[in-house]
């Protein structure tokens, strides 16, 4: 090292709870530009860091302190961009977590693990002599034959077209609040093509909320643009890629080889340097709020990094989210300036397909204890004889949510969580779905040796096997017996299974498909012509205020997958329909479902909202505690408030704090959990005092009286309370 060392400030990803601080200086050779990649030496270990700007007051380095050295700088990689560490920054601000922390987790895994010397080999050029096995190993993106001539742009329909023209010709940020089938995905891929053409160096960014709505995007916006951009140049991110595949994914982001990124809520951080359009697909979707460590919402930054990059940016749904749909709220008398997003709106169907029609089936008038009523029982048959397919929808895994003893009472109960093992009957198991924790199911209860134990309520499994019985002798039109399948969360373990299971929906091998969510969006059955919901009750009697507004959503969206194509309904002679099961058919959500309208629907939950003072007319942030014990746990939340208070916070008079509760499902892993709810009229009143907040939190978490105290997070936006 040379006699005058630089001095270089570094974000690394401390632990959350360790209060080290948002950057650590180090000494360097030379001038390291931010955003340049380092290892650095922290404790025993060495970690990847970010060199970041210097800050603006820089603590005095304490006397006889000597800064240790970077341990190598990560050379071939072009350091991360102002715009990309702003980003960060504002994310880190926004969501109370550290620089650091926001900025490695951003990038790929294994740019975090790799030394410089194993980086250096994998950005060699792939060998003459072993091409095939260098560029596989390697994260550089190569180049690959072009794809052939597929889909080429399809004419518009009058709604598309007067969209894509507004989008051209304004700045946005736009709302498209486009039905089911209505053609948004080709908008988009219009919207791509125009920011491409424009300038030979801009990106575009199309976000989607799940890893099963990837692939079939990824085929569409190849075959759309690999003639003429190359099939490099569009890549995917999301985290069902192995760490290889991130991390060349990545760099074609970073390098600008890649012209279109494709991904889940993590590419939200993509490093694009170009980029000049971000599209966020069912930008309603709970999925694009993070839920674990930093808890950030990717439709919200792309919102903000549109802007700072001065890109246009496109929110797509069929069911947009009430605070998406209040912001685009065009001018009134008594709001002239509106909302700041610009609503367009696509009504109508591609092709003349009509929406289904909503049937509401009053389960109290069917016999008892029936899974199916027997109108929708011979609705699905008669799909089955004539060759159409179905789609039967319940959010719940499993066989059944709980096996119950009727002589005693037993349930079988995790014994590390405060819920219900899931009786799952393919494999004879009890599962938790909260900490993973499985056993076989005993031969008789635990309780009293009552051989009999009985599920209560019913889950996917259930629901598949029921079907099979009762369609056993019903045929399709090739004389075959009608085929049932399910595709949830247990059927898609293994890599490949929902890509298999999915292509024998599309190929018509399967009649009647029993799913969660999971196959409720996004997808695009062309032959699927009736749509069922089983027990969605559930929903309207949840403490979530937000639960009808999801309930909606989930149920429009799988509406949604009846009748998408307009000339085979037609061939068929058949009507779409959406059948729903329900012990309360006169609710306001099935009302509002029946007709189709979202906007009555919103604009009854929005004006509930703004009498009870609830987002978006309110700004929230929950302060959550996990202890040994729920006293622990509460009163650390209760110490951390009468800190608040103490110490005269900034805008302490414009922040409400809460008493602690426990959350809704106390015990997760023999963790007792509590949670604190914050809430204020004005976002950045509510955001300086969190931030001034901070260091008071770190304190109480050091005291001794707090010893058993897990972790501590806060959650700013919560989807959930």
């Amino acid at each position: 090292m040379s006699a005058s060392p630089h001095t270089v400030h570094v974000a690394v990803h401390t632990p959350a709870h360790s209060a080290v601080g948002e950057l650590l200086s180090y000494a360097s050779d030379r001038a390291l530009a931010p955003g340049t990649l380092v290892r650095v030496p922290l404790g025993r270990r060495q970690l990847l860091g970010m060199v970041w700007d210097a800050p603006a007051m820089p603590s005095p380095m304490p006397q006889g302190v000597e800064l240790r050295p970077i341990a190598s700088v990560l050379e071939g990689i072009d350091p991360l961009a102002p715009a990309w560490r702003r980003l960060v920054g504002f994310a880190a601000y926004y969501y109370q977590r550290s620089i650091g922390e926001i900025a490695i987790t951003a990038l790929p895994p294994q740019l975090r693990d790799l030394t410089a010397e194993q980086l250096a080999r994998r950005l060699r050029p792939p060998s003459p002599a072993r091409p095939s096995r260098s560029r596989a190993a390697s994260g550089v993106p190569a180049a690959e034959p072009d794809a052939p001539a597929d889909a080429s742009p399809v004419e518009l329909s009058a709604e598309q077209a007067d969209v894509f023209a507004q989008i051209a010709a304004h700045a946005g940020p736009f709302l498209l609040y486009g039905s089911t089938g209505s053609g948004k995905t080709e908008v988009y891929l219009r919207a791509v093509q125009a920011v491409l053409d424009a300038d030979p160096q801009a990106q575009a960014l199309v976000m989607v909320p799940e890893i099963n709505l990837t692939p079939q995007l990824e085929e569409r916006f190849t075959a759309r643009f690999a003639q003429q951009h190359g099939k490099a140049a569009v890549v995917s991110m999301h985290s069902g890629m192995t760490p290889a595949q991130r991390l060349k994914s990545w760099l074609a982001a970073h390098t600008g080889a890649a012209r279109i990124v494709l991904g889940t809520r993590m590419s939200v951080f993509a490093s694009m340097p170009g980029l000049a359009l971000i599209v966020v697909d069912e930008e309603h979707d709970a999925s694009y709020k993070q839920q674990e460590g930093a808890r950030y919402s990717a439709r919200d930054l792309a919102i903000w990094r549109a802007r700072d990059a001065g890109a246009k940016v496109v929110l797509g749904s069929a069911t947009p989210s009430l605070e998406s749909w209040h912001a685009s709220r065009p001018p009134a008398g008594d709001d002239p300036q509106g909302g700041r997003y610009l609503r367009l709106h696509m009504p109508s169907r591609i092709g003349a397909a009509s929406l289904p029609r909503v049937r509401l089936v009053d389960m109290t008038q069917q016999p008892r204890g029936a899974v199916f009523s027997p109108p929708l029982i011979q609705a699905i048959t008669e799909r089955v004889q004539r060759g159409e397919q179905s789609l039967v929808l319940l959010n719940r895994r499993g066989f059944a949510p709980v096996l119950w003893c009727a002589d005693c009472g037993w349930k079988s109960d995790c014994p590390h969580c405060s819920a219900h093992q899931v009786f799952h009957k393919a494999d004879r198991t009890l599962r938790c779905h909260h900490c993973g924790f499985t056993q076989r199911v005993p031969l008789a209860c635990p309780g009293c040796g009552n051989p009999d134990i009985l599920p209560l309520g019913k889950g996917t499994e259930q629901l598949e096997e029921e079907l099979a019985r009762l369609l056993r002798n019903v045929q399709r039109p090739d004389r075959e017996p009608a085929r049932v399948a399910r595709i949830d969360a247990d059927t898609t373990r293994a890599k490949g299974a929902l890509e298999e299971q999915l292509a024998q929906v599309h190929a018509g091998d399967i009649d009647v498909l029993v799913g969660t969510q999971m196959v409720a969006k996004g997808h695009d059955f062309r032959r699927i012509t009736l749509v069922a919901a089983v027990q969605p009750d559930g929903a309207l009697f949840s403490s979530d205020y937000r639960a009808p507004e999801r309930l909606f959503c989930l149920l429009m969206q799988a509406a949604g997958r009846a009748g998408r194509d307009a000339r085979y309904v037609a061939a068929q002679d058949s009507r779409p329909e959406m059948w729903i099961q329900t012990h309360d058919p006169q609710h306001a959500v099935y009302t509002a479902l029946r007709g189709h309208d979202y906007p009555a629907f919103a604009a009854r939950q929005l004006q509930e909202r703004r009498e009870a003072g609830l987002p978006p007319f309110a700004y929230q942030a929950m302060v959550r505690a996990d202890a040994r014990s729920q006293q622990e746990a509460q009163a650390f939340l209760q110490a951390a408030a009468q800190a608040a208070r103490d110490a005269g916070l900034p805008h302490l008079d414009e922040v409400f704090l809460y008493p602690p509760i426990p959350m809704a499902v106390q015990r997760v892993a023999n963790v007792e959990r509590a949670q604190m709810l914050i809430e204020s009229a004005q976002r950045p009143a509510l955001l300086r005092f969190l931030w001034a907040w901070q260091g008071h939190l770190h304190w109480i978490r050091a005291r001794p009286e707090h010893r058993t105290l897990v972790r501590w997070l806060v959650d700013v936006d919560p989807l959930a309370i």
